[in-house]
């Protein structure tokens, strides 16, 4: 039997929710090629479970040319939630199953993170919805149980699409602001995304960040006051008197006039999976830096930086691989799973080989790759060179 005949016939439908990321095209180009080589029809659904809604809103993918190298989603996004939520109490589940059965959709992949996902897993466990997850956060912040081989041990750390993309954009942007940072003798504190991990914010460092806080690490009053003074002495040691500091957004900074830990929050406001929009730790930091040390500091958050432009080829490799993965799931109809790596290899090649499934929704990394490595540093909230990290294709 050929292949392209094995679901002629049935229909897969993919859509994207949550925050876009550049990889984000690649992984919908890739998905979409595989299944209309196994004979699918491919349906895209727009504005993630968004479009689901209503009378829903959906386009036709299989035949149209589709560019997986522009960064973001042409299915755009949304970050809807369709089960019950604090800003929606509203159950939208049944429209989502009635425009399911309405498009006579077969197979549904999400791609997403945790809340996308976990959205779609609570689909299936609770009414039988065959689907796909495919894993999407900039932050690297899904725990995808994939093992580092490095100096002849083993660390399990994280690797998803977007990812690196997102981590090259970072690096660029700390080597670019060094001119104007040593023009001035200042210390400059580079905000970078990261609600719960700080992978992305650690990838400043190979732009010449000398300093990263991560979420990960509390940075408690002890921390406050021995980060201080290496920020004061990092400072002084440099021949250009020049400093970077990069800082995740989710970092908990201790407030000395509540005398408790904080985050600090652009908008009071929460999405429908209950997360509040973060912003502005940079400015609260290098105002402390710049009051304790008497030395110039400015704060600059990176924004959406991260999230735009094209996809770098190591994403693309990464997306085309895991969607390998994807006709493995469809062909043994392994619903409510995901495709991950499991191995990260030292070489830039990717394989089907080296993927694995793992359940859908709940899956928050652990530190363990962090802390193994540099547990001393960790425990004062600071962040070295890591050089391992050149495996994810940061360069």
């Amino acid at each position: 039997m050929r292949a392209e005949k094995i679901f002629a016939g049935k229909t897969l439908a993919i859509l994207s929710g949550g925050g876009d990321t550049p990889a984000i095209n690649s992984s919908i180009e890739a998905v979409r090629n595989r299944a209309s080589m196994l004979g699918f029809k491919v349906y895209g659904i727009l504005r993630g479970w968004k479009g689901l809604l209503g009378d829903g809103d959906v386009v036709d993918l299989t035949n149209i040319a589709y560019n997986g190298i522009y960064g973001g989603t042409g299915l755009l996004s949304s970050r809807t939630n369709p089960f019950p939520s604090k800003k929606n109490p509203e159950d939208r589940s049944q429209q989502i199953l009635r425009n399911i059965e309405r498009y006579k959709i077969d197979v549904l992949v999400t791609i997403g993170g945790d809340d996308t996902n976990g959205a779609a897993k609570k689909m299936y466990e609770k009414y039988g919805i065959p689907v796909i997850g495919f894993p999407k956060t900039i932050d690297n912040d899904l725990r995808t149980r994939t093992i580092h081989h490095y100096q002849g041990k083993q660390y399990e750390t994280v690797l998803c699409p977007g990812f690196p993309s997102g981590a090259m954009a970072i690096k660029k942007l700390t080597s670019k602001l060094h001119t104007t940072n040593e023009s001035h003798q200042r210390i400059m504190v580079l905000e970078v995304m990261g609600r719960d991990a700080g992978w992305l914010t650690g990838t400043a460092v190979f732009g010449g960040a000398q300093v990263a806080l991560v979420p990960e690490v509390e940075m408690t009053k002890e921390r406050k006051d021995f980060f201080f003074e290496h920020v004061k002495e990092q400072y002084m040691r440099s021949p250009k008197h020049s400093l970077i500091i990069a800082v995740s957004e989710g970092v908990r900074w201790w407030n000395e006039e509540k005398q408790s830990l904080e985050m600090v929050y652009a908008s009071p406001d929460l999405d429908e999976y209950g997360h509040p929009r973060f912003g502005g730790i940079s400015g609260v930091i290098a105002s402390e830096i710049s009051k304790k040390l008497g030395i110039e500091a400015r704060g600059q958050i990176s924004g959406y930086i991260p999230r735009s432009g094209k996809c770098y080829e190591y994403d693309r490799r990464l997306t085309s691989t895991l969607a390998d993965k994807v006709v493995d799931l469809l062909l043994r109809e392994d619903y409510g799973k995901m495709p991950v790596m499991r191995d990260i290899v030292p070489y830039s090649e990717l394989e089907e080989f080296h993927t694995d499934a793992i359940d859908m929704g709940n899956n928050r990394p652990v530190c363990r790759f962090l802390d193994q490595h540099h547990r001393c540093a960790l425990s004062y909230g600071v962040y070295p060179r890591i050089p391992h990290c050149n495996s994810t294709g940061i360069r």
